[in-house]
């Protein structure tokens, strides 16, 4: 069976703008130039596919951050209602496409020196959680709420610019906590990896909830 690199390949200088192609470029890894044209390929093929055109040709752009206003914030298609979001982890690429701003993140499972680093970043509620959590379940908790976390940060276009302890996304196995307007769910991926997506509600759902 061929390889997704080998297949992506022949395409990356034709479909990625210099951009993107300076991004590759600048990886000192194999696996991480691979990687990113592959992910960034897959991406601007399966934008072409829902807007009809070729593409080399979809306008990528970033939108206003929400936080400081510059322009890095949610990738975006430059006049398109279609939104995305891109997130790469390991060998995993995790693509989500949406009607309505959508994000998405894929993590390995990382070791317990790093949740212990890290957990006390999260919402008060997510890091009592992961105190109370026997550890042989803390990295899997952990990368539940953060990849929930990451999702919806970058739905909203911030990423980790916006405070980590303002949102709890929770860590239970069975559903993510839910944040007004958006709707947060797991995606099941390989093993040894969490992933999650946040879609933000349309004014047709919302409305209908009220």
């Amino acid at each position: 069976m061929k390889d997704l690199r080998d297949v992506i390949a022949p395409y990356a200088d034709s479909v990625l703008d210099p951009g993107e192609r300076a991004r590759a470029a600048a990886f000192r890894r194999a696996a991480d130039r691979d990687g990113y044209r592959v992910a960034h390929v897959g991406l601007r093929m399966l934008l072409g596919g829902y807007l009809g055109i070729a593409p080399a040709e979809v306008p990528l752009v970033r939108l206003p951050c929400p936080v400081c206003r510059a322009p890095h914030g949610r990738p975006a298609v430059h006049g398109a209602a279609l939104h995305f979001s891109l997130s790469r982890s390991g060998g995993l690429c995790l693509l989500a496409f949406a009607a309505t701003p959508v994000g998405t993140d894929v993590e390995r499972i990382p070791a317990g020196d790093l949740v212990t680093d890290l957990g006390a970043a999260l919402h008060p509620r997510e890091a009592a959680e992961l105190a109370a959590c026997p550890p042989e379940r803390l990295p899997a908790a952990f990368a539940r709420a953060w990849t929930r976390k990451e999702a919806y940060l970058k739905g909203l276009g911030t990423g980790l610019g916006r405070d980590l302890h303002m949102d709890h996304l929770g860590t239970s196995p069975l559903a993510p906590a839910q944040v007004p307007g958006w709707a947060v769910d797991d995606v099941a991926v390989a093993e040894g990896y969490a992933a999650a997506v946040a879609v933000e509600a349309s004014r047709e759902l919302t409305r209908g909830r009220e």
